[in-house]
């Protein structure tokens, strides 16, 4: 059955992401010198959450949010949409150095945390269109199906036993992707529309009391104090919550990689194509490719994908607007088409990008320096929208002064180190990146086992 033919609608690229419809009107910014007891950098999931909870903890905290544009300018408005239980480090290595148990203990946190935040956003009426229905990842080459199959044996070996390997007529039981040979799911996933959850949970945040300037970018971060170009806050503790703009702040140019990662969205696709696509269950999809992708079925039946891209820009440089190149929308149109026939034809309605934060390790971190009162999470490695509710929670005891098994678990006080300096960093990202396309190539042929092209580009990245 065919799909829609392409329709007058021009293409919007870039106006920050599909999500937002309307872009938001931005709240005042800072009017001067102000004093907090906790002062927080950056208005997306991370800094948001965590006012949630030290503000339920301690009402009588004075809390105050400082936001470059608007919450959820970020990832956090950018996103894929999945509420995943993926842990935002590597399991192995991370075990190596602080131990199975606490491994253990991080991957049934972040499964418990999908819950919670289905949970809050109940509990605070924010609708953000979630629909907990799991996860299915689809290989479709014989490398890719050893890989998804090893990812399943890990995720045993971690706890996640609910994860299952499928066969491919069990697969399209979900949603029917073309040339399936191997798949698995898991339930530990909810999609959501990102934001609604993070606009919400900034209003819910603003009515319990806290303090929310936004157009104030923040400029150092130093013990104490918050600089801006409108005036400084004040505060015994100062919470770092930047993520993929962290480069930008005085001293941390090397500290986490800002990451670009692109999608497309169609237009509501008719019901005909649904029969033949079926994905009923709102499952969100992905894949085991080098050059991985991801997508979700939106509340409105459009199918959102992503995909890298320009994978980073030289100096550690962010964009604004989030445009996307017309290349790289034709090659998330074509991987759609390729893996979707029935989508072929279907108009992309919003393109976009956004910007996500790598840690040198591949590994996120929390932290509090007593001593300085400066704290910070982050470096979630594209699977922030869970950990920045675990990492709220952490932060919040750590805060608070309160031991919990939230704050022995691993990436609590876990150091990455720095990444190169230019022109070394832009020459090493780029060039795994167009080695990651080779080795999907080159598996392509029907290799049964990894590329060694992408076993070496792994290496050097040190990816998990």
């Amino acid at each position: 059955m065919s799909a829609p033919t392409a329709g007058p609608t021009a293409l919007v690229n870039g106006r920050v992401a599909h999500w937002f419809a309307e872009l938001p009107v931005p709240r005042p910014a800072l009017p001067g010198n102000r004093d907090a007891d906790v002062c927080i950098v950056g208005a997306g999931l991370t800094g948001l959450w965590t006012a949630y909870y030290l503000k339920k903890a301690d009402p009588s905290l004075r809390i105050t949010v400082l936001e470059a544009e608007f919450a959820g300018f970020g990832a956090s408005g950018r996103n894929g949409g999945w509420a995943s239980g993926l842990v935002p480090g590597a399991r192995d290595r991370l075990a190596g150095q602080y131990g199975r148990e606490a491994v253990l203990d991080w991957q049934q946190a972040m499964n418990e945390a999908v819950d919670e935040i289905i949970e809050v956003a109940a509990r605070e009426g924010i609708d953000a269109d979630i629909v907990k229905g799991g996860t299915l990842r689809v290989a479709r080459t014989p490398a890719q199906a050893t890989r998804l199959r090893h990812k399943v044996e890990q995720d045993h070996e971690w706890g996640v036993k609910e994860s299952v390997l499928l066969t491919p007529a069990e697969a399209d039981g979900h949603i029917r992707v073309d040339g399936v040979t191997a798949a698995a799911y898991t339930p530990h996933c909810a999609r959501l529309q990102p934001a609604s959850l993070v606009r919400g949970l900034a209003g819910t945040v603003e009515a319990m009391g806290v303090t929310l300037y936004e157009k104030t970018p923040v400029t150092e971060i130093r013990p104490g104090r918050a600089v801006t170009s409108r005036g400084v806050v004040s505060a015994p503790v100062v919470l770092r919550a930047t993520e993929g703009f962290t480069s930008s702040l005085k001293g941390l140019r090397r500290a986490w990689l800002p990451m670009n990662s692109s999608m497309i969205v169609t237009e509501p696709l008719p019901a005909e194509v649904w029969d033949e696509i079926g994905w009923e269950g709102r499952e969100t999809l992905g894949d085991t490719a080098h050059g991985h992708m991801y997508a979700q079925r939106t509340p409105d039946d459009r199918i959102a994908i992503g995909g890298r891209g320009v994978p980073y820009r030289f100096g550690s440089r962010t964009d604004k607007d989030g445009r996307v190149s017309e290349k790289t929308v034709g090659q998330l149109v074509a991987t759609l088409n390729t893996m979707m026939p029935a989508t072929t034809g279907a108009r992309v309605d919003h393109a976009w990008c956004g910007v996500l934060a790598v840690p040198r390790d591949w590994s996120a971190t929390i932290g509090l320096n007593r001593s300085t009162g400066l704290g910070h999470a982050g470096g979630y490695v594209g699977h922030g929208v869970t950990s920045t509710n675990l990492a709220a929670r952490t932060l919040t005891d750590l805060v608070l002064g309160r031991e919990s098994g939230l704050t022995r678990l691993p990436w609590v006080g876990h150091r990455s180190g720095t990444w190169e300096p230019e022109p070394f960093r832009w020459i090493g990202v780029r060039g795994l990146y167009v080695a990651y396309g080779y080795a999907d190539r080159h598996e392509a042929g029907g290799r049964t086992r990894t590329s060694p092209i992408a076993t070496l580009a792994d290496l050097i990245a040190r990816r998990p």
